[in-house]
């Protein structure tokens, strides 16, 4: 009987012992499979290097004893550069590329190949050959070279990077460390990411390991298209952290054409300042949800100057397309050709309305933020703070113009005014979504304001403008 017992324990066990490996197989066969992607297409990923001479830009490249230092720590990792050696011209930044056409046109990153004295492409046969930049542009870091060739040469197929969604499988293939012709996976991890230093590009944030070298090299999705150029990381050690950053394939298509045809991009321009709706900002203005770009500031002589768009409009729509997040709204205005006009939906004072401007061009360079005076008054109120009239000495000084008008923040004694960081020298033009063009308007405001809700505030300092919300307790 014992005997039997064991037979039958014996077998239940080695049946589920199949089972798993059963399991464990087909989980196994689920999983992609980049092998032919990675044949296919890393004939048409290039490595790049440039040589750059020690005055225009060797002093930047080298670290301690004269070693190379890739262009990807300089700009990203914040690594210090001491001064490079004197002589000839040496090797500076490396990077990666791809082949978009069968005649030699190459894109890659524009700070793979910025301040190059020359650039060499290395083909996937070791063949080396000399770039032209034909152009480039900063603010979407892109760069297109073209090399002479008499042989027809291999390209990638361009993918449609609007389709993609979070948690697809996408690949990576360059140079990382100048190991060249490496493939790297991961899944897409966000859409239409917003960085500080390019608010013009609608990144893709994936978890793709990429490594100084990566950057200019095409990121893939399971269809062997290119879906995104591999541009930068987020990281605090040097070293890949899981959080890489592309530019996507329409914008890049999009900037591409022009520079091939003028070597720069142009982009369409509002003259607005904006800042992100938060839930606070919401309930001041009567919003159900937080949503949209608050304008904060019409830049004087732009074009929304020129238009009937008013600090306090919340912008949602830019011809058709919806404004979540007001980091999407420079990136709209900005695929729109200079002088054409935009319809713009905008909720104002909890009222929806829509109405054309005519987009400028974006300036290369924008004003600088004037110096904020002092100035000295009497009185108080709810808000804890002393104020006076705007004359039109401090108006001059901040550089505004003639129709700004509000009341100056001389004095913090204490609570609300200091709690929410108010300074001294700061403009108030409006509160709780109502102008406020004199000290008188501005204590029938305050002594009216609600309790326990949300308050809005348009402050501008320093000559930029934005809006606070607060909340009075009593």
């Amino acid at each position: 009987m014992n005997r039997i017992n064991f037979l039958f324990r014996s077998f239940f066990s080695l049946l589920a012992m199949s089972f798993m490996t059963l399991q464990l197989a087909s989980a196994a066969s689920e999983l992609p499979n980049f092998a032919q992607l990675f044949e296919d297409n890393s004939p048409a990923v290039v490595n790049i290097s440039t040589l750059a001479s020690p005055k225009s830009r060797g002093a930047q490249m080298y670290g301690p004893g004269g070693e190379e230092i890739p262009e990807i720590f300089r700009r990203y990792f914040g690594i210090p550069m001491p001064d490079a050696p004197s002589g000839k011209p040496q090797p500076a930044s490396l990077g990666s590329g791809f082949i978009v056409s069968k005649d030699g046109y190459i894109l890659t990153n524009n700070h793979v190949v910025e301040g190059a004295d020359k650039i060499i492409v290395r083909l996937h046969d070791r063949s080396e050959k000399v770039a032209e930049l034909i152009g480039s542009d900063k603010r979407s870091d892109l760069a297109l070279l073209k090399i002479e060739t008499k042989n027809s040469l291999p390209v990638v197929k361009m993918g449609n990077s609007e389709k993609i969604k979070p948690g697809e499988w996408v690949a990576a293939i360059g140079s990382p460390f100048n190991f060249e012709y490496s493939i790297t996976k991961g899944i897409v991890s966000a859409l239409n990411r917003s960085l500080p230093s390019d608010a013009y590009v609608p990144f893709i944030q994936t978890d793709v390991p990429i490594n100084p070298g990566n950057s200019g090299g095409p990121l893939f999705n399971m269809k062997g298209e290119v879906i995104g150029i591999n541009s930068q990381i987020f990281t605090r050690s040097g070293g890949f952290m899981g959080l890489s950053f592309a530019i996507p394939a329409e914008h890049v298509e999009w900037a591409v054409a022009q520079l091939k045809e003028k070597g720069h991009v142009t982009r369409g321009w509002l003259g607005v300042g904006i800042q992100e709706v938060d839930r606070d900002l919401a309930e001041s203005f009567d919003l159900g949800k937080p949503m949209g770009a608050l304008v904060t500031q019409i830049v004087p002589g732009g074009p929304a100057d020129k238009s009937k768009l008013q600090p306090g409009d919340i912008i949602v729509k830019v011809d058709g397309r919806e404004i979540i997040r007001s980091s999407t709204l420079p990136m709209a205005i900005g695929t729109i050709t200079p002088g054409d006009k935009a319809e713009i939906v905008l909720i104002r004072q909890g009222k929806k309305k829509t109405i054309n401007v005519e987009v400028g061009e974006l300036p290369d360079e924008m004003g600088q933020t004037p110096e904020r005076p002092q100035q000295k008054t009497k009185g108080k109120n709810r808000l804890g703070i002393q104020a006076e009239d705007l004359n039109d000495d401090y108006r001059n000084k901040l550089r505004l113009t003639e129709n700004v008008k509000g009341v100056v923040v001389t004095g913090i004694t204490s609570g609300v005014g200091r709690n929410i960081g108010l300074r001294q020298g700061d403009v108030i033009t409006d509160l709780n979504n109502t102008r406020v063009d004199s000290i008188k308007e501005f204590g029938k405001v305050v002594a009216d304001l609600p309790k326990n809700r949300s308050i809005s505030m348009r402050v501008i300092r320093g000559g930029q403008s934005g809006y606070i919300s607060f909340r009075l307790s009593e």
